[in-house]
């Protein structure tokens, strides 16, 4: 990694490796962002960071300044990557909305949410109609805006969290600062060696976790190479993988279960270096892999934190039963505890509750009055096989997050799910 990947700044990596290529536009039909904004598939960090430059004008333009929320609903893009660090520098916060949402679920993180502004692709009309708030524009119309002439500085201003990340079914929604952020990115160095030679397809939506904040910063983050497609196509990103020659692969099972299936899978694992899964995995999904030498890792995240515990990429541990799947160990940046139902912290090996502290940890909930990282007053129930939905099993209390899953630790320090 180059001594200028040291924060989230996007303009000084582009005043350091300007025709570095920052993003490889993937996508079926070749349009990453409004014709008028970029006419390339390939965006290097200099490009990017003009992109994120006009775009913080535009909004500007619009209002958007320190403490404002922009709020985003779209698929895959370069420009969602722009918006970012666009609301970065005016000390805004991006709250990307799944388009994965429904009409009657997209509600929901509007329910914390006050947007000064909705931006979306045309696609997203209708559920953007569904939408509680007036205000919106579409990628287009913030294309053609008029640009404010505004001054930024490096360091982001305002207190606001720069990201708010919902859950699955659109809530709770958890706020990141610029330095968890950047935890978050220097996880992926120490846990799995990201570097600025390496190229990873993303293969998740932006508006999650593991998508932006695992795969697509914590890359920028480096100086490497993200492929991006719109939307996940196993055929499009196993041909992109060969063509490319990327080196880091991260996803679900599904995802990995499909490109093993593509007919270039072949031509894909040779250029593959190592790959990361979230967890729970098979271990028929792992074995495609591991014949042709590309070793997985396994990894355990959530909303409010996006890795938590990861196997080393040269590990080979077998997969357990269903009901004991290894994780590995607790990431750099981030402490692990088990406890009870009584809420006793357990030592040594031991089956019991995670909770989760440290750098790499969301800082609190988004809620009407701000950021709360204490919400001990209602106990978290336990997870239970009819409820598979985390959002109201998890909490932050005393310092940790207790995600409300149930591990096992066995005595040498690794952790299982259950």
């Amino acid at each position: 990694m180059e001594a200028t990947a040291v924060t989230l700044s996007l303009a000084r990596r582009a005043d350091r490796f300007p025709n570095r290529t920052a993003v490889v536009d993937i996508s079926a039909d070749r349009l990453s962002v409004p014709a008028a904004t970029i006419h390339e598939d390939r965006v290097s960090y200099g490009e990017l960071s003009a992109i994120a430059t006009r775009t913080a004008e535009r909004l500007a333009a619009l209002g958007i300044g320190p403490g404002d929320t922009v709020c985003l609903v779209t698929r895959n893009r370069v420009v969602s990557l722009g918006l970012f660090f666009a609301c970065r520098r005016l000390g805004a916060t991006l709250a990307p909305i799944s388009h994965f949402l429904t009409p009657a679920s997209v509600e929901r993180p509007f329910d914390v949410l006050e947007p000064e502004i909705v931006v979306a692709e045309p696609a997203q009309r209708d559920l953007v109609r569904s939408i509680p708030f007036d205000r919106s524009v579409t990628l287009a119309e913030l294309s053609e805006t008029d640009r404010a002439s505004i001054t930024v500085d490096a360091q982001r201003p305002g207190e606001s969290p720069p990201l708010a990340l919902h859950g699955q079914s659109g809530r709770p929604v958890a706020g990141y600062a610029s330095e968890t952020l950047e935890s978050n990115c220097r996880t992926a160095i120490a846990a799995w060696g990201l570097a600025a030679n390496d190229v990873v397809p993303l293969t998740t939506p932006l508006a999650a976790p593991n998508g932006l904040v695992r795969v697509a910063l914590s890359v920028l983050y480096v100086g490497g190479t993200l492929l991006l497609d719109r939307a996940f196509d196993p055929g499009d990103t196993t041909r992109a993988i060969a063509m490319e020659d990327a080196t880091l692969l991260s996803g679900r099972a599904t995802v990995l279960r499909d490109i093993a299936a593509e007919s270039d899978f072949d031509a894909a694992a040779d250029a593959l270096e190592r790959a990361i899964c979230e967890a729970p995995v098979d271990e028929d999904v792992i074995e495609p892999y591991r014949d042709r030498d590309v070793p997985i890792a396994r990894v355990y995240g959530r909303l409010e934190c996006p890795t938590a515990t990861s196997e080393g990429v040269a590990d080979d541990t077998r997969a357990g039963d269903a009901d004991d799947l290894p994780v590995g160990r607790p990431v750099p940046g981030c402490r692990a505890r088990l406890v009870d139902d009584e809420g006793t912290v357990l030592e040594g090996a031991a089956v019991g509750r995670l909770h989760v502290s440290g750098p790499v940890v969301a800082d609190g909930y988004v809620t009407p009055a701000g950021i709360d990282d204490d919400q001990s007053a209602e106990p978290a129930p336990l997870p239970s096989a009819e409820d598979d939905d985390a959002d109201n099993r998890s909490r932050f209390t005393d310092g940790w997050f207790d995600t409300g899953d149930r591990f096992r630790r066995d005595d040498t320090g690794g952790y299982h799910l259950r």
